[in-house]
């Protein structure tokens, strides 16, 4: 863009220097700023919006959670990897949802307004063991599942516009692997208390369990 300027200003130059009686014009661009072509209704780019934050602020418990546990008198180097890497993925979560909406022509004015990043960490300390924290990601989970079935709900049941392409969409890339992230939660959960439970029964170590359990996720060894 830069060579293409500079070049209309040097044949400018060059043509007013041969003829006192050129001028040289650019044509103003016109930015369409209410695309005609969009379609989604305003009830459900509302929701993909709130849907949205609700993405981020997932990613931000799950960051509190990760530095949790990365603290040296907690030391569990296996959970805060596993909390880091879901914070990630909630953050491509974000990504995704809002490059949907761009092509879909929406997002055409000032978007900072629905982006709070510091909003809504509920807990940044977990004084129970690992397995507490396990049952607050399911939770967790389970909250943004239900906000995405909300939202497929709301843009399937508009009256004059079924956005069946968003519907499809939000079906086959994010429910799936919600439901696939509350199974894996659901029997790190259970595994963890079931060997909490021995130590405790057994050998009154109840840490020992959760030591062992985060050498296994550190490793990403199957659980």
């Amino acid at each position: 863009m830069k060579a293409i300027l500079t070049a209309t200003l040097l044949l400018c130059t060059f043509a007013l220097g041969k003829n006192d009686q050129l001028k040289c014009s650019g044509q103003e661009q016109v930015i369409v700023t209410d695309p005609n072509w969009t379609d989604m209704s305003k009830n459900c780019t509302t929701k993909m919006k709130d849907q949205i934050q609700r993405e981020i602020n997932a990613a931000m418990q799950y960051l509190a959670m990760g530095a949790h546990f990365s603290r040296d008198v907690v030391n569990r180097p296996g959970f805060a990897k596993m909390f880091f890497e879901a914070a990630s993925e909630e953050r491509q979560h974000a990504i995704k949802l809002i490059s949907y909406l761009l092509m879909r022509g929406e997002l055409i004015s000032e978007v900072s307004h629905m982006i709070r990043p510091y909003s809504n960490v509920k807990k940044n300390h977990w004084s129970g063991n690992g397995a507490e924290a396990l049952k607050a990601a399911l939770e967790l989970e389970a909250f943004v599942t239900k906000s995405i079935k909300n939202v497929i709900k709301v843009c399937e049941e508009e009256p004059k516009n079924n956005d069946y392409h968003l519907v499809d969409y939000l079906t086959g890339e994010f429910l799936e692997e919600q439901y696939k992230g509350q199974r894996d939660l659901a029997g790190k959960f259970s595994t963890l208390s079931k060997l909490l439970e021995k130590y405790e029964r057994n050998e009154k170590h109840g840490a020992l369990g959760e030591f062992l359990f985060d050498k296994k996720l550190l490793k990403g060894e199957l659980l």
